[in-house]
């Protein structure tokens, strides 16, 4: 085509329908080549993708096919007027409107990404390990408890320990005590020790022939039998297995369960535990009261040494002095000085009369006045006697009022030594009482069963467990194995 000036019109360029001389390119054209260049490299692109996958996966470069780079569409003139017009400008063009067609997308060979599946020789050594860890044991485990495994019978008692002093509010406080972390341990807990001990192996086994008993199937079932040569350790050890021990702190109940292989002596195991359990109480009952008493006695008896010497330091002083009671004594004198006071004043009296009604050379008067001399020198005397220590004058070795004072004093250390000695023999009396309220009891709430049945080993029980804990091991086992496998 030609414009109006006479040049060619390429595809690249549009006829104005202003008639400008300027040359624009069809947008509508170039988003159509712009879409199909877009799709072809996108093809491109993914069976290049997906060849070198391939490649990859069977370790040998793959051959692509060359292909072509995407064409370009033409594009289609834009539509205007024209001066010089070519004779085939009128006629309408039936491809105009049509989309430009892609090529076909080349055939990329692709090999399969990963080879059938086969058993290779690691997973035959899975297999055997299943086998050898799992399978094996577990048939030798079932065939044991079935085939090997004697019968056993067990017998079950429960007691607990009780106090006659109990209440409500003890026991209360006694939870309270354990709910804080009390660090005291209370019976129940001493006589659950005790079960487990050795000294309930000893005392039982006075009774019942544990080595005899538990050695009668042995090698043959040798999981649940000791050996004839156990010691007393291993008699111990095999003690804890076959006697179980359940405690609950918080009510304080235990109960106990004991197996063996014939009925009659798991009944007779567990009354001789009841029993030594009450042997055991009394003993700590027997423990408590000592300890009570004990220091109540220990004062009684200093209290009765005290008293002892207060009385030997008073009769010693009695003897020393010769005189039981001082008081007694200076009464007496006391006595003495009043009559002499009385007889004084008579002599006076006497005397008064005398002079007055006698001369004065009566002899009467002379032998009153003598009478009056001699009473008031016995008077100085006695006087004299009460506060002076000689004994020319008929007083003692020491004054009276230092005599009084330390006969006072001794008198009081006796009298103290007694009062205290009273109060000893009474605190030793409220001992006795409150430990014999105190005492404890053990208390049987389940009498030592007898079993008709043996409900013991129990085989599928120990069957399944057995089975769960080989899986698990094994399964452990080959997680393991993979996972350094992996690493490697």
């Amino acid at each position: 085509m030609m414009d109006k000036d006479g040049s060619a019109i390429t595809p690249g360029n549009s006829v104005s329908l202003d008639g400008d001389d300027e040359q624009k390119p069809d947008k509508k054209a170039k988003t159509r080549d712009g879409e199909a260049a877009a799709a072809s490299v996108f093809s491109f692109a993914s069976r290049r993708a997906m060849a070198e996958d391939a490649a990859k996966a069977d370790a040998a470069p793959a051959r692509v096919a060359p292909l072509e780079p995407p064409q370009k569409a033409k594009p289609t003139p834009a539509k205007g007027p024209g001066k010089n017009q070519g004779p085939e400008q009128g006629k309408p063009n039936p491809n105009r409107n049509k989309k430009p067609q892609k090529p076909p997308a080349p055939q990329v060979p692709i090999k399969p990404i990963a080879q059938p599946a086969a058993l290779k020789r690691r997973h035959w050594g899975i297999l055997g390990s299943f086998l050898f860890v799992v399978l094996v044991p577990f048939a030798a485990i079932v065939s044991y408890l079935v085939f090997v495994a004697q019968p056993q019978y067990h017998s079950v008692t429960g007691f607990t320990v009780r106090s006659q002093e109990e209440s409500g509010a003890n026991e209360l406080l006694g939870g309270l005590a354990q709910l804080a972390g009390g660090a005291t341990a209370s019976d129940n807990d001493i006589l659950y020790e005790f079960i487990r001990s050795q000294g309930m192996v000893e005392r039982v086994g006075e009774s019942v022939d544990l080595r005899a008993h538990y050695s009668q199937h042995w090698p043959n079932d040798w999981f649940y039998s000791i050996w004839d040569d156990a010691t007393k350790e291993d008699l111990i050890w095999f003690w804890n297995r076959v006697v179980g021990v359940s405690y609950d702190q918080g009510t304080g109940l235990i109960e106990v369960q004991v197996t063996a292989f014939d009925a009659e002596t798991a009944q007779a195991l567990t009354q001789a535990i009841v029993d030594v359990s009450h042997e055991q109480i009394n003993e700590l009952n027997l423990a408590a009261r000592n300890e009570a008493m004990q220091y109540a006695m220990t004062d009684l008896e200093e209290a009765l040494e005290r008293l002892k010497s207060a009385r030997e330091a008073l009769t010693a002083y009695r003897t020393q002095s010769q005189i039981v009671d001082p008081a007694l004594d200076i009464q007496t004198r006391m006595g003495v000085m009043n009559s002499l006071q009385q007889e004084l004043a008579t002599a006076l009296v006497e005397y008064d009369l005398l002079l007055g009604s006698t001369a004065t050379g009566d002899p009467r008067l002379r032998d009153t006045e003598k009478r009056i001399e001699v009473i008031r020198d016995r008077i100085a005397i006695e006087r004299q006697n009460i506060s002076s220590s000689s004994t020319e004058t008929g007083g003692v070795e020491e004054d009276y009022p230092t005599l009084i004072a330390e006969f006072e004093r001794l008198t009081t250390d006796r009298e103290f030594a007694e009062q205290v000695y009273f109060a000893s023999l009474q605190a030793v009396e409220i001992a006795r009482d409150e430990a014999n309220r105190s005492s404890r009891y053990l208390a049987t709430y389940i009498n030592p069963t007898r079993a008709d049945t043996s409900e013991y080993p129990r085989v599928f029980v120990l069957s399944a467990l057995s089975f769960l804990f080989l899986m698990l091991a094994w399964s452990i086992g080959t997680l393991i194995y993979y996972s350094i496998r992996d690493r490697s």
